[in-house]
C-alpha cells in the first residue's frame, strides 16, 4: 500500500455509478473539494452499478490509463479510500489496506473524538505562522521546529 494524497487541481477524477453509491462517493469527493468531470480523468469512481457494468467500465478505463476504484469490489479496485477524518485542511486517515474496513472506520470515531473541531483553527494558526516563518526565509529544519514548539506551548497535544 503507498498512501497518496491528490490534488485535484492536478488530476481529473471522475464519477459514474448510480444510486446511493454514488451518492456516497459524491459526497466523498465533495468533501475533498472535488467537483467530478465527464472526461478525461485520470482517476475514476465507480459506485453502484452491478458487477458486470463496473467490471466492463473499469476495464475500459484502465485501457485509457486511468485508476480505478470500485466500491466494495476490491478485486476490480487499483487503489482504496480510507477512512477520513478532515478538520478543515488537515485530514487524517487510516486504513487496513482494505482488510478491515470496520475497525477503519472505529478509529476514525476515535480520531474524531480525539482531534475535536477545534483542530480547524488550530490548522490554520499553524499554517499562518509557518508562512510567515518561510517568508522569514527560515530553512525547513527551524519551521518544523517552531511547529513543534508551537504546538507544545500551546498544550495541544497533550
Amino acid at each position: 500500500m503507498l498512501p497518496i494524497a491528490i490534488d485535484p487541481q492536478t488530476v481529473r477524477v471522475g464519477l459514474a455509478g448510480a444510486g446511493e453509491g454514488m451518492a456516497r462517493r459524491r459526497a466523498l469527493l465533495a468533501e475533498a473539494g472535488v467537483e467530478p468531470v465527464e472526461s478525461p480523468y485520470a482517476v475514476l469512481f465507480i459506485a453502484g452499478l452491478d458487477h458486470a457494468r463496473s467490471e466492463a467500465l473499469a476495464r475500459k478505463a484502465r485501457a485509457q490509463g486511468v485508476l480505478v476504484n470500485v466500491e466494495d469490489v476490491p478485486d476490480l479496485c487499483d487503489f482504496h479510500v480510507p477512512a477520513i477524518l478532515r478538520r478543515g485542511d488537515l485530514a487524517f486517515t487510516v486504513s487496513t489496506n482494505g482488510k478491515a474496513p470496520g475497525l477503519s472506520r472505529l478509529l476514525r470515531e476515535w480520531l474524531g473524538r480525539t482531534f475535536g473541531l477545534e483542530w480547524t483553527g488550530r490548522m490554520e494558526a499553524v499554517a499562518a505562522a509557518r508562512e510567515g516563518w518561510r517568508g522569514e526565509g527560515l530553512a525547513p529544519d527551524e519551521v518544523s521546529r517552531r511547529t513543534r514548539d508551537m504546538v507544545g506551548r500551546e498544550g495541544w497535544l497533550k
